[in-house]
């Protein structure tokens, strides 16, 4: 039985990747909205191996590094050739490039992850699963092709600036801490809200949440540095005048 248990986490990872193998095969087929649903079904068995694997105390390093190769597929091949399909396949070369660009950022992001998760409750830089449910969503609220020259320029940036914050150093909440028995804080609220909007696949509240998470740390940062510019204005101020006094004092 105990084996067993070993095998359940696995399992969901498994799913995530078949999910995202689908996601593939819809979106080279033009079923679009198909495969953008299929990414959110993969970063719900996502979540859900993690969990069970700390629930169970069935986390090995095998299985982290499988859940990463699978997360390669789901969230890295797949989003990018979804977003190439979808909204940039007018501008081939372009197109391709900024695609990969997506691969690539997220493949980074997975690396580094496995080499620093241990050390922060917290991420670094847009979890890779967050970043494909971001061009999940952006093709969820618009599922028909992108033609127009006007439009394609913005898809391309959207790209760019997630694969940017993938490989950023902007810390991201995990939600690993939350403890849903004791207390009842935003990141918990939050949690269920999404957990409840990908049951139901409600899009435009998922397009919400997504857009909350992966706003919430740049937001924070621009936050954290506004209040710290009139407290070092201050302390610098009451420096020179403090410099300035003893000048004064001191002087014949």
């Amino acid at each position: 039985m105990r084996r067993g248990y070993y095998v359940i986490p696995s399992l969901f990872t498994v799913a995530n990747m078949f999910c995202g193998f689908l996601s593939i095969i819809e979106s080279t087929r033009g079923n679009f909205e198909r495969s953008a649903v299929l990414l959110l079904v993969a970063i719900f068995a996502d979540v859900l191996d993690g969990r069970i694997a700390r629930l169970t105390g069935t986390t090995t390093a095998f299985g982290e590094a499988y859940d990463s190769l699978a997360d390669v597929v789901s969230f890295g091949v797949a989003p990018a050739l979804l977003s190439y399909q979808w909204g940039l396949s007018e501008v081939h070369r372009v197109g391709m490039t900024v695609a990969f660009l997506f691969l690539v950022a997220g493949s980074i992001r997975l690396a580094r992850f496995n080499v620093n998760h241990h050390s922060s409750n917290d991420f670094v830089g847009l979890p890779i699963p967050a970043g494909a449910g971001a061009i999940a969503m952006l093709v969820l609220m618009s599922p028909t092709p992108v033609t127009h020259p006007a439009f394609i320029p913005v898809v391309a940036a959207f790209v760019l600036a997630v694969s940017l914050l993938m490989v950023s150093n902007l810390p991201y909440k995990s939600f690993k801490g939350v403890d849903l028995r004791r207390k009842w804080p935003a990141p918990t609220l939050f949690l269920i809200a999404l957990v409840f909007s990908l049951v139901t696949m409600t899009p435009h509240v998922l397009s919400v949440l997504a857009a909350i998470y992966i706003l919430s740390a740049p937001v924070a940062v621009l936050t954290r540095r506004a209040r710290r510019r009139p407290r070092d204005t201050d302390s610098t101020e009451a420096q020179e005048e403090a410099t300035t006094d003893g000048t004064e004092i001191t002087a014949p």
